[in-house]
């Protein structure tokens, strides 16, 4: 089973397990727009990564973590996130692919990640896949972290439960 895991936003990760292995994990990819050089996703680049990385649409899945709107974010900032979350769910119906969504409260219980840092979900996964710890080097890498237990987490749960 191919699972691709996303954290949304300019600065999320997606990562691409393969029976429990990470095979590839990447930043959103973004690009600049207009003349103050803001960022937005990529849209063309992701369908593509996307693309490239599924063999078998019936043996993969995509999971997204189910984000909201959050107190203390700006309009602009809200409505931009909500395009590029808008844009993975259009590339996933375009490409017909099956799409799940999990709230961060749930995939952080999972891993017991609740109350804990930011920077703890890449502690566990580079404790559970130390051959990819030099991939997650820097602190801005917890976003694929995050994007690799969200995928992990539907393995160890829904995936399971759907094959019994």
């Amino acid at each position: 089973m191919l699972i691709i895991g996303i954290d949304p936003g300019l600065s999320g990760g997606i990562a691409i397990l393969e029976n429990d292995k990470v095979k590839e994990i990447f930043d959103m990819p973004v690009m600049s727009d207009g003349k103050k050089n803001k960022r937005q996703l990529n849209s063309a680049l992701l369908a593509q990564l996307i693309k490239e990385n599924i063999k078998d649409i019936d043996n993969s899945a995509m999971v997204v973590e189910q984000v909201n709107a959050m107190p203390g974010q700006g309009v602009t900032s809200m409505f931009n996130f909500g395009q590029s979350f808008g844009a993975i769910k259009g590339i996933c119906a375009a490409l017909k692919l099956p799409i799940f969504f999990v709230r961060p409260a749930k995939w952080k219980k999972h891993f017991e990640l609740i109350n804990s840092s930011k920077d703890a979900s890449r502690t566990k996964v580079i404790e559970m896949y130390p051959s990819i710890a030099e991939k997650l080097s820097k602190k801005k890498d917890v976003n694929k972290s995050d994007a690799i237990l969200i995928a992990r987490y539907y393995s160890e749960t829904r995936f399971k439960e759907d094959s019994k």
